[in-house]
């Protein structure tokens, strides 16, 4: 690859990207689309669920203090501790990481910003909005209080009435689909966005974890998406999914949720590993040890994780051949963990001076408190031992541990290392050895007692406890300790407020980093986008810093006079095209606005006023997406070293082809979710799973299939009429019209069907599971709809055509997918009665 000329470029070029990429003022900030800027927004609101649901931690270790407390009623402390959980899995921890990622991967990435800003933003203000709904719910008798894993039968109406479970179910349902927002800009930004010459090899670690972590989003939250619309359902609609009576069982909540939840305490882990690999071969001034190594354990915790959900299920009665498998499985986790760890040390004691500064002690910190963590996760990994102490404060000292100890260390840690990045100060090195230490500490103090009263029999979501149980002293301690570590933590809030100033005007390169996001930056992210040969190229290229700042090699100025960043190739990160990506707007906000207002408004059963929040969601997307689809108007421009890239590519080279594609995956999923649900229920009864009720006439799955396949057909048919430049395209407008036509019917007719021999959802789990299936797929159908409205206005105004057909290629996309879940799901409900009966 030829590399540009290393000359300075003129200084109009400099004031040109200021003003393409300035941030807007007053009220419009709130339309910001900069990484910067909305994912400091993004890491600011988490740490504020995390300072608010600390408090709530020590109202419960303040009622846990002494025996026979009466300083919190029951259904309060029932209350606090569903909402302390809550908030810490789903509005703290996972968001958490993934706001890193918006921060840190463009800068890592020499990206001038990620390639679906505006995603990223609607995500944010969705989940800023609904979280702060959802939290307020305690200072009004409304916060759920069936634990924030929620388990049937207790979060049925019959036990559980009220809105109080309805808040969770559907409140955290839709911050879990902003995470999926998120995910998909990560995984398409991570691959697609990297600078010239950075191969999959040649990474940052803190890339890889993050690209894992996203993955992994993907593939483990539609389980738990599915379990909360289960619930929900069956709550506001009585479909017995969970119902014993009815053929439904509790237990298929625990393998949806677990499925979801232990793979998510890795979804948590990967990232702070990622960002431990980043500051120890700062700290220690020599490469990581073992950087392959690390890599393919990454890869192998990711995988090993989806195989450990049992492992929480260990007392509910299960066979003892699974039970043998998911224990070697929670024990062989361990490997990869032990991998990482091992290379850390190693590079630590292969250098020459190990720095000790606040971010390194937090590392240090990290290292012992999650191993002894992972040391009584093989403990509990012990099938005779975990039955000993399952839900006992064993369990709760060991996943303290694990979570704190893995993530909220390396997060202080971070904060410490990359505030430079950021602020045009740095955070107090002398209170942060205060901060520490009081963290540390207060930790330890408040959960190794946890270990003892555990194993003395404490069982955990007790609100009280006789003083005759012997637990009070080591109670008391541990709330003593709960104390010092918020002492920790109130230092380092006020050590924020003193020096931590958000500018694009930065402290440099303190530590002397190796990596991207080190570079000079300004509100563009970097002058121009370098070439590199190496994974440390700031070590490796002693003047790169210099000629990006002159602007001497890649993208220097802005030949599109748009915002714009160089898409590459996945692998070996070859340049291919230019993206031309939107500056600030309203519609994404006002759209993140609505959809929260629309969930919001559904679990006080306000649906009216729901209907029109949803329909205003839409109408705001429209407005967000029409212009996203430019076309080739600007034709190929300049990037710098004789290369020219095109400003517009189609099909699976474009960055919204893969983004549609992990779309799918997630929908994906989310049906496996669902298969494998049914199956579940099937072996529950399975000599009455036909609900009493004979099946449909083969006849109408088989007229469902053609309609299926017309639809596909239909669209396929009208990529290739699609209308050159200028031009109506009245054949395509009828295809599409015809082709989504097609799909809505081939769920309608599958309905009619079992409507016909007198099936109801509500009669029996298998009624409930048959509708279900059909409710997935119109889903799908109803979005088959919405974006073919959207291609046929484009039609219409000549927007759309056989040059300019992102927008129609990814409808396309996902009718075919459309086509291919309704035929999955008539031979999985249609046929597999028929072959089981």
């Amino acid at each position: 690859m030829k590399l540009p000329n290393e000359t300075p470029r003129p200084a109009g070029e400099l004031e040109q990207l200021e003003r393409i990429w300035a941030l807007p003022r007053g009220l419009r900030r709130l339309t910001a689309v900069n990484n910067t800027s909305i994912g400091l927004l993004y890491i600011g609101a988490a740490f504020v669920f995390f300072l608010l649901a600390g408090v709530l931690a020590l109202l419960m270790r303040t009622q846990l203090a002494v025996g026979d407390n009466r300083l919190l009623s029951q259904e309060t402390y029932n209350q606090i501790f569903t909402v302390h959980g809550t908030t810490m899995m789903f509005l703290f921890a996972v968001p958490a990481v993934e706001a890193l990622g918006v921060i840190l991967l463009p800068q890592m990435l020499a990206a001038r910003d990620l390639p679906f800003p505006r995603l990223s933003a609607f995500a944010i203000w969705a989940y800023v909005i609904g979280g702060f709904v959802f939290f307020a719910t305690i200072f009004y008798d409304l916060a759920p209080d069936g634990g924030w894993f929620m388990y049937p039968p207790l979060t049925l109406t019959r036990y559980s009435p009220g809105d109080n479970a309805d808040f969770w179910l559907l409140g955290i349902g839709f911050i879990e689909i902003s995470a999926i927002a998120g995910a998909i800009e990560i995984i398409v930004g991570t691959l697609r966005t990297r600078p010239p010459g950075m191969s999959l090899d040649k990474m940052p670690i803190f890339a890889w974890s993050m690209l894992i972590f996203a993955a992994m989003i993907v593939f483990a939250f539609p389980a738990v998406i599915l379990a909360t619309m289960l619930l929900e359902i069956e709550r506001s609609f009585g479909w017995p999914f969970f119902t014993a009576a009815k053929g439904g069982d509790a237990l298929l909540w625990q393998h949806l949720f677990w499925f979801f939840g232990h793979p998510e305490v890795y979804i948590i882990f990967l990232p702070a590993a990622g960002l431990v690999s980043m500051i120890v071969p700062t700290m220690a001034q020599t490469p990581l040890v073992g950087y392959r190594l690390i890599v393919v354990a990454l890869i192998a915790t990711g995988f090993f994780s989806f195989g450990l959900w049992v492992h929480h299920m260990f007392s509910t009665g299960l066979p003892a051949l699974s039970l043998g498998f998911f224990s070697a499985a929670s024990m062989a986790v361990t490997i990869p963990s032990g991998i990482q760890v091992f290379a850390w040390l190693a590079t630590i004691a292969s250098s020459e001076r190990f720095r000790i500064t606040t971010a390194s002690m937090f590392i240090l910190g990290f290292l012992f408190i999650f191993v002894l963590g992972g040391l009584t996760g093989v403990m509990v990994a012990l099938v005779p031992f975990d039955q000993q102490a399952h839900d006992t404060y064993f369990v709760v000292a060991h996943f303290h541990y694990v979570l704190v100890g893995g993530m909220v260390f390396p997060l202080f840690a971070t904060f410490y290392y990359w505030a430079p990045m950021v602020s045009r100060n740095m955070l107090s090195e002398r209170l942060g050895s205060v901060v520490f230490w009081l963290m540390f500490i207060g930790f330890n103090v408040t959960f190794f007692p946890m270990h003892l009263t555990g194993l003395m029999g404490m069982p955990r979501r007790v609100w009280t406890y006789p003083h005759a149980m012997g637990w009070d002293n080591l109670n008391l301690v541990s709330t003593a300790g709960a104390f010092i570590l918020a002492a920790g933590v109130l230092l380092f809030v006020i050590d924020l407020a003193i020096r931590f100033r958000p500018s694009v005007v930065t402290t440099g390169n303190p530590w002397g980093a190796g990596t991207l996001e080190w570079l000079p930056t300004d509100v563009y992210s970097t002058r121009s986008i370098p070439y590199i040969t190496s994974r440390e190229p700031l070590w490796d290229q002693p003047d790169l810093a210099r000629d990006v700042e002159a602007g001497a090699y890649y993208l220097p100025n802005a030949p599109s006079g748009r915002r714009e960043t160089i898409v590459t190739s996945p692998i070996f990160a070859e340049p291919e095209y230019i993206v031309l990506m939107p500056g600030p707007g309203w519609a994404h906000f006002f759209a993140a606005v609505f959809t929260a207002a629309f969930f919001l408004l559904l679990t006080v059963k306000a649906v009216t006023p729901a209907l029109i929040c949803g329909l205003a969601a839409i109408a705001a997307c429209f407005v967000w997406v029409w212009e996203l689809d430019p076309g080739p108007t600007k034709g190929k421009i300049s990037i710098g070293g004789g290369i020219e890239a095109p400003t517009y590519v189609t099909g699976p080279s474009s960055h919204s082809w893969w983004a549609m594609v992990v779309l799918l995956l997630v929908a994906a999923s989310l049906y496996l979710s669902y298969a494998f649900s049914y199956l579940y229920l099937w072996t529950v009864e399975p000599k009455n799973w036909a609900g009493g009720n004979a099946l449909p006439r083969l006849q109408w799955p088989i007229a469902s299939t053609a309609l299926a396949l017309c639809g596909a057909a239909c669209f396929a048919l009208a990529g290739r009429l699609l209308p050159r430049p200028g031009r109506l395209g009245v054949w395509t407008m009828l295809l599409i019209v015809v082709g989504a036509i097609g799909l809505i019917g081939a769920v309608g007719v599958d309905v009619a069907g079992f409507w016909r021999v007198g099936l109801l959802a509500t009669d029996s789990a298998y009624g409930a599971m048959v509708y279900m299936s059909t409710l997935l797929n119109g889903q799908l159908v109803i979005t088959i709809a919405i974006m073919g409205a959207y291609a046929l206005a484009r039609l219409i105004v000549r927007k759309l055509d056989s040059g300019r057909r992102v927008s129609f290629d990814n409808a396309a996309v996902l009718a075919y997918y459309t086509a291919g879940q309704i035929l999955f799901s008539l031979l999985l409900v249609h046929g597999f009665p028929r072959v089981s009966a």
